[in-house]
């Protein structure tokens, strides 16, 4: 795949794991934004403060600095006593904010430039596969919270369960046969 097709569907993925997380989020009450289930101590809330300080820390002043900001406190970011909804939404979007411009500006002859994290040397391909990774983790635990506190009134993200048929068939009325799988073409 060439690097610059690579980097924009990178910056797509991170768009939609936002979206995902944003969708699932304006599902639940307040009082289930901040709630966590099983002991776990991490909330939707904690989980978006935490990647809105994930991101200002590793995303700013990216090529000039190392990733992990001598100005975050990662612990704190777990703590949401105090906080309201917006504040932890202000928090989300100066993060994502600052991912995206920083994303936008890197180029595919940026890709092998070496960074650092934790005193860690890295490419900029891995160091952003490394935030996806983390992005898409935390995002998976959002939507599952979601979900779990919404209970039955949860709207799908996605396909629902027991709707593929009728998807594909939408899919290939739009888009013809080449939606067909090989295995279902008439030979």
């Amino acid at each position: 795949m060439d690097e610059q097709k690579w980097l924009d569907d990178v910056r797509a993925t991170f768009r939609r794991y936002k979206m995902y997380c944003e969708r699932a989020a304006e599902q639940v009450s307040d009082k289930d934004f901040f709630s966590s289930l099983g002991g776990n101590p991490q909330s939707i809330a904690t989980l978006m403060k935490h990647l809105g300080g994930n991101h200002r820390s590793r995303w700013r002043n990216f090529f000039e600095t190392d990733g992990e900001k001598r100005d975050r406190n990662r612990d704190r970011e777990f703590i949401v006593e105090g906080e309201t909804r917006e504040s932890i939404y202000e928090k989300w979007e100066e993060g994502w904010q600052v991912a995206f411009e920083s994303l936008n500006n890197i180029d595919k002859a940026d890709l092998d430039r070496l960074i650092t994290i934790r005193g860690k040397a890295s490419s900029v391909a891995e160091a952003i596969q490394r935030n996806l990774t983390h992005v898409a983790y935390h995002a998976g635990q959002i939507v599952h919270l979601a979900r779990q506190l919404v209970g039955e009134n949860w709207k799908t993200l996605s396909i629902a369960i027991g709707k593929s048929e009728e998807y594909n068939s939408k899919m290939q009325e739009k888009y013809g046969d080449w939606y067909i799988k090989e295995d279902q073409k008439e030979k």
